[in-house]
């Protein structure tokens, strides 16, 4: 049978249609909902951007005190939940996470409705959910008990709350809920198509995105930022940047926080985190010589990545900016990749949605290239 040009990764493939969001690498475009990321990041809340993916719509400015509670009554967890929790209280957050979702679902009635309606109810579980789970994870590593949450704070501060004791300055909150709107969504991205081919066979919304966790774990996907304030640590000061720089790319080594799949420019979401990782630096919320230094490393490392790579296009992605914003509301790195899907869940629910109700099972097909007429030898 004649098959198709192979495209490795599916590079350039189209596998949908979607009114969720678009990417465009060339002009360095982010849409969300039909709002430029720039937009919405920042002036709307997690619950509202969700809700508007979800729907189809921002809801107005009436509405948002309803569905700010709402979400806040679905945060508290399951006993079962913390169970698992507690048992993986030494596994990376990641892991905590991708576990207990599975379970996220245990107070639902008929888990299996995938109507527009079960859909949409399951989202706002998991959406409210999820920041509990690794705020709990957070607590019991350390060896302390887990805190109730809050339904009088938003997401964002009743995350901090939970992981801390105490209700957080609000340009921390801020910082934290401009940052899950930052990354809500982004195309057609490795964990959002695992959940769409998840949902695609009539699977429900929680085993679409426990599904969807586990691709975000891959460092490919979940990315590094982490590493970004290992390297500003070690480079310690702007006038060493240059030569650390250069040894780095001499080794053949990554140099982290710059270089993007889609984008060919400077990655509009790291445009947004750069202001807000000033507006806390300004807070005095955030190390003032760490940003400074961030902002002097980028400078430094666009001009070495176009020496020593030209024509490569390797510009600051979102990575590099989160490492910044994390921080200094006082996360630790090993938790960035489940703050990422802290965000991320609002971008897969909406897509889940969308694929049930495009009700179409995705199926590829494949090449074969291995051997043919093998004989099984007698024994």
């Amino acid at each position: 049978m004649a098959i198709a040009t192979v495209s490795k990764g599916l590079e350039g493939v189209v596998a949908t249609q979607t009114k969720l969001s678009m990417v465009d690498g060339q002009a360095g475009e982010l849409i969300i909902g039909g709002y430029d990321i720039g937009e919405i990041a920042g002036k709307a809340s997690f619950e509202e951007a969700a809700t508007m993916l979800w729907r189809g719509s921002l809801p107005a400015k009436e509405e948002v005190p309803g569905i700010k509670k709402e979400l806040a009554g679905y945060r508290a967890l399951r006993p079962e939940t913390l169970e698992i929790i507690k048992t993986a209280r030494n596994a990376p957050p990641i892991d905590a996470l991708r576990m207990a979702c599975a379970t996220l679902s245990l107070d639902v009635s008929n888990p299996n409705d995938i109507s527009p309606a079960g859909d949409l109810a399951m989202a706002k579980r998991l959406a409210a959910r999820f920041p509990t789970v690794v705020a709990a994870h957070a607590r019991l590593r350390q060896g302390l008990e887990p805190i109730a949450p809050r339904a009088d704070l938003g997401l964002a501060a009743n995350f901090l709350y939970m992981v801390f004791g105490e209700e957080p300055h609000p340009a921390a909150a801020r910082a934290l809920d401009t940052y899950w709107v930052t990354v809500i969504d982004h195309g057609m991205n490795a964990s959002t198509f695992t959940a769409r081919v998840i949902a695609s066979t009539r699977s429900d919304m929680v085993s679409a995105v426990t599904g969807a966790v586990g691709a975000l774990k891959g460092p490919l996907h979940g990315g590094a930022p982490g590493p970004v304030l290992d390297m500003l640590v070690d480079i310690k000061s702007e006038d060493r940047a240059e030569a650390w720089l250069k040894k780095e790319l001499e080794a053949g080594r990554r140099v982290m926080g710059f270089g993007h799949r889609v984008y060919k420019v400077r990655d509009p979401r790291a445009e947004v985190l750069a202001r807000t990782a000033e507006e806390m630096a300004g807070a005095d919320l955030h190390n003032r010589k760490l940003y400074e230094l961030a902002r002097a490393v980028e400078k430094t490392a666009l001009r070495v990545l176009e020496e020593h790579k030209p024509g490569r296009n390797l510009k600051t992605n979102v990575e590099f900016y989160t490492a910044l914003v994390l921080q200094s509301v006082g996360l630790l790195p090993d938790q960035f990749v489940a703050m990422f899907a802290c965000g991320r869940v609002g971008g897969w629910c909406a897509h889940v949605m969308e694929q049930h109700a495009q009700d179409r099972l995705i199926r590829p097909q494949s090449e074969y290239i291995g051997p043919r007429g093998l004989k099984v030898p007698k024994r």
